[in-house]
């Protein structure tokens, strides 16, 4: 009886290994894969059927797959391209558009020519435009600030229309300042009909050209940020029909879905199909991603994720953090013979490729004619920062005090001490 009973015990004991072995043999060459090559989860899940991790490391390390016609990931700081796809292909970008007109608008704030506080009425032409809108009315006043909202979080065709007018006088004339403004720019493939985006033959411009006027706008201008950031608000409007509040909301998802996302501009019409410059910065790293012609709003947001996925895992930031010692500046004619100094700041610059202390040439300029009177805060020299032989950039060099002039006097007491 007791043989019996071992044998069967036997018999299920071989079961539950055969079954075991079944479920989880498959697991084990995997295990070892993953320990020779470390990818994400995520990454995994891409591979195709058949294709060794290897394989699919590579084709990763080519850039990142996206299905928009058009793409290009920038590093803003650089203007270094990191990943294109079509980019000079001219399409039409849709309310995209709206970057060129806030880049005109921020500039007129910083030169003068208006203000946040100042009111522009509506115009019957700018009330009249379809699409996307904030439904002002004619005659309705707004201030800048508010429209500036209206066009950078609901992009807001009225109110793009109603601020062209006011800096320009005409929407045509602002038109005019906007392809001069582009030429400037270097955007080669971009002609611009109207300033909200608004399907029209002739209106057209590439991902390239739309990723130089994002950068112009957010690394000369980034109190833009302020606007884009905003995920919902109410305006006002005061009518001849009384006061009524209207709610804006963020056409812009990413910024609600994208660890470090700040802006930028999205578009969409059926001409032009789904659009948007997307911007994040993530441990001091900006990236702008564009995309052109998406299929859906979905699409867009997982093109330009994975394009800005693909930017911050190929930039990192280089910090000084030894610079050449500084020693006092010799003066003429002042009171003292020399001057202390000191760095305006760190040196930082986002790098594409490793860079090495090493490898990273640096080059220390003091004026070597320093006359007086000095001021301090006053530049004095500079410390240049090389890396085969292209220059990466700068930090000024700043007198540490203030330095007078010397008097007769000063000059007869000096000499009297050197006796």
């Amino acid at each position: 009886m007791e043989s019996i009973l071992a044998r069967k015990s036997f018999r299920r004991l071989l079961t539950c290994v055969s079954l075991l072995t079944f479920l989880f043999l498959p697991c084990f060459p995997t295990v070892s894969v993953l320990a020779a090559q470390p990818v994400s989860d995520s990454f995994l899940s891409d591979v195709p059927a058949g294709a060794s991790v290897a394989e699919a490391a590579a084709e990763a390390a080519a850039g990142p797959q996206v299905d928009a016609p058009a793409a290009l990931v920038m590093e803003a700081s650089t203007g270094t391209v990191l990943y294109e796809q079509n980019a000079d292909e001219k399409r039409p970008p849709a309310s995209v558009t709206k970057v060129m007109t806030l880049l005109l608008i921020f500039e007129a704030l910083d030169a003068g020519q208006i203000s946040l506080d100042d009111t522009v009425t509506t115009s019957e032409h700018a009330a009249s435009m379809g699409g996307s809108q904030v439904f002002l009315e004619t005659g309705e006043p707004q201030t800048v600030d508010t429209l500036i909202k209206c066009i950078a979080v609901a992009s807001g065709n009225d109110a793009a229309v109603a601020m062209a007018e006011y800096i320009a006088g005409s929407e045509e004339a602002f038109v005019a300042k906007m392809n001069e403004r582009a030429a400037a720019l270097g955007m080669k493939n971009t002609h611009f009909v109207n300033c909200c985006g608004l399907d029209t033959d002739g209106h057209e411009t590439t991902a390239r050209d739309i990723a130089l006027m994002s950068r112009e706008l957010t690394t000369k201008h980034p109190a833009i940020f302020d606007y884009t950031t905003i995920w919902m608000e109410n305006i006002t409007h005061v009518t001849t029909r009384g006061t009524s509040e209207f709610g804006l909301t963020n056409t812009n998802k990413l910024i609600r879905q994208y660890e470090g996302a700040n802006g930028l501009k999205t578009g969409s019409t059926s001409k032009a199909g789904f659009c948007l410059s997307a911007t994040a910065t993530r441990n001091e790293i900006s990236l702008i991603a564009v995309v052109m012609g998406c299929e859906s709003s979905k699409s867009r947001t997982a093109d330009v994720s994975a394009l800005l996925d693909y930017g911050f895992s190929v930039c990192h930031l280089y910090t000084d953090k030894n610079p050449p010692a500084l020693s006092p500046v010799p003066l003429h004619g002042g009171t003292t013979r020399s001057v202390s100094c000191r760095y305006e700041g760190s040196f930082s610059f986002v790098a594409t490729s490793d860079i090495s202390e090493d490898s990273l040439q640096k080059k220390l300029r003091l004026d070597d004619d320093l006359t007086a009177p000095v001021k301090k805060g006053q530049k004095i020299g500079s410390l240049d920062y090389y890396h085969d032989g292209t220059k990466l950039g700068t930090v000024s060099i700043l007198a540490e005090e203030t330095v007078p002039e010397a008097r007769y006097t000063d000059c007869l007491i000096r000499l009297l001490r050197s006796l």
